[in-house]
């Protein structure tokens, strides 16, 4: 609306409205207001969504926040009074309450973003570039008809996004000319979340979404089969504060245990390169690269990883980069803050011995 009365605008002398770049950023800020599609597990918005809640505050810090959650059970609503209290600028928490929308299947899930949309009239939507967000983001914004921006790393104005392509050797800057709303995914390693303090009189309103749409024909074909998953100790490989990671120097899966029992001695995370998972040394799911997970730790220790493309756009914004590989001319050691020239089963067997267990 004000973009169309600026280029309408009557100026004298026919020169017209002119209105500058730093204008219109001001009155997209002043309008702003956005929707961000939360994850939650164990009865807490997940950290990947409190960065979502971080990006949606670098848009403009005066905007309005909605967050949406999804699911069914007491742990929903346990996630909801956490997001109505995680940050100052949430105002209004919305709880959709289905078994359909329990597991994140991308047709519930986008209806339910296009349904609430329609309604609530955001400029932008934001999700994190989990698998969550990259399953029912491109859906969402087909049934918007609008193309989302993915893999924002930093916000210049409320349409003007820097995101990195050419597995992250270059960053590109974007400028969303779309009709509303924006949809966008960001990088959570990239948006810290808030550590503002939050007062029992800054808690936003919970209100429950209207699912009267939903029905047998909107959910889809697909259907949820099960979830397979590691029973551990060791913390979450995108949010851990320590990541051990191994790569096809490794040799066998065998091997790997003794990277395992580093993990556990630094309270770390175990991650792996492309190489070492597709030779069967451990599941998909410790991937760590561009068609992995995205990381970025305090410290980042690789073993035997040589610093591929596709690895380094997964791992390069951590603090401290640690390698060790027998290769003096590795890539890794270009972006390493200490590189040790070693065999890394030697170097494995001093840690062990000289770092505790923590148990």
């Amino acid at each position: 609306m004000v973009v169309g009365a600026l280029r309408r605008g009557s100026g004298h002398g026919g020169g017209g409205f002119r209105c500058s770049s730093r204008l219109l950023a001001q009155s997209l800020r002043r309008f702003a207001s956005s929707l961000v599609v939360a994850e939650h597990e164990g009865g807490f918005v997940k950290p990947s969504s409190l960065s979502a809640l971080a990006a949606a505050e670098a848009i403009a810090k005066e905007s309005k926040i909605s967050v949406l959650l999804g699911g069914s059970g007491p742990a929903l609503h346990k996630a909801a009074d956490h997001a109505a209290s995680s940050h100052p600028l949430v105002s209004e928490v919305l709880v959709a309450d289905s078994e359909a929308l329990a597991h994140p299947l991308a047709e519930p899930w986008a209806e339910l973003i296009h349904s609430v949309q329609q309604k609530g009239g955001y400029s932008h939507v934001i999700a994190s570039s989990t698998s969550f967000g990259k399953n029912l983001l491109p859906r969402a914004a087909a049934l918007l008809d609008v193309s989302p921006v993915t893999d924002v790393t930093a916000i210049k104005e409320p349409r003007v996004f820097v995101r990195p392509i050419y597995a992250g050797n270059a960053l590109c800057t974007v400028k969303y000319t779309g009709e509303d709303p924006c949809m966008m995914s960001i990088r959570s390693t990239s948006f810290s979340p808030t550590t503002e303090a939050m007062s029992e009189t800054k808690v936003a309103p919970i209100t429950q979404v209207d699912l009267s749409f939903l029905s047998e024909g909107t959910i889809g074909k697909s259907t949820w089969v099960n979830l397979t998953s590691q029973d551990t100790e060791r913390p979450d490989l995108a949010n851990a504060r320590v990541v051990v990671t191994g790569g096809r120097g490794l040799k066998s899966a065998a091997n790997f245990k003794l990277l395992e029992q580093l993990a556990e001695n630094l309270g770390a995370a175990v991650g792996a390169s492309r190489a070492a998972v597709d030779a069967g040394y451990v599941p998909n799911d410790l991937q760590v690269g561009q068609t992995g997970k995205i990381v970025a730790p305090e410290l980042y220790m690789a073993f035997g990883v040589s610093g591929a493309i596709q690895h380094l756009a997964g791992m390069r914004d951590s603090k401290v980069i640690v390698a060790v590989n027998k290769d003096a001319d590795a890539p890794i050691f270009q972006v390493a803050d200490y590189g040790l020239v070693a065999d890394l089963f030697e170097v494995l067997d001093e840690l062990l011995k000289k770092i505790p267990d923590k148990k």
